[in-house]
């Protein structure tokens, strides 16, 4: 399925107001295209569920999550593949940056699981239903978010309290 139908499959079914707008970035000319669909955040998992069970579509395998810091806001990137079908996509949600939170989809995928705790580790942003979200890479008392723009490193090496 191409990525442009996809959307209009989306669209149809979960409707404008939920299915924001197809994007592509990239040079087309030189056989380089980055498709991707912005929804809505709080239709995350449904239409996650809908790409996973759906037969034309069968998104069995979420590649990875990568989280973003835009100026404005945070995005959620989804990338998913589907093993059966041969086919792709991306998905963006966005979120504040003031309490970022968006829907977990690690019941839908499990592999979600790490990607989530990932991104709230690094960014900062809360997976709202996942089933254990903590700190995934960084020591529990580290305090913030080292991969936000704003954020402030500290002026002593952590790893050297910690006896590393």
């Amino acid at each position: 399925m191409e990525h442009i139908d996809l959307y209009n499959l989306l669209k149809e079914r979960f409707g404008e107001e939920t299915v924001l707008e197809h994007v592509v970035t990239g040079d087309p000319a030189k056989g380089l295209r980055d498709p991707f669909i912005l929804i809505r955040c709080e239709a995350l998992p449904d239409i996650c569920e809908f790409l996973k069970t759906d037969e034309r579509t069968r998104f069995d395998l979420l590649h990875c999550i990568s989280a973003v810091d835009r100026p404005e806001y945070f995005e959620s990137v989804y990338h998913l593949f589907s093993m059966l079908l041969r086919h792709w996509a991306i998905l963006k949600v966005r979120t504040a940056k003031t309490d970022p939170h968006v829907p977990s989809v690690a019941r839908i995928w499990p592999a979600a699981d790490w990607h989530e705790r990932e991104a709230y580790d690094l960014m900062g942003i809360v997976y709202d239903g996942h089933p254990n979200l903590k700190r995934i890479l960084l020591p529990d008392e580290w305090e913030g978010h080292p991969l936000r723009k704003d954020y402030t490193f500290p002026e002593h090496e952590h790893l050297r309290e910690i006896g590393l």
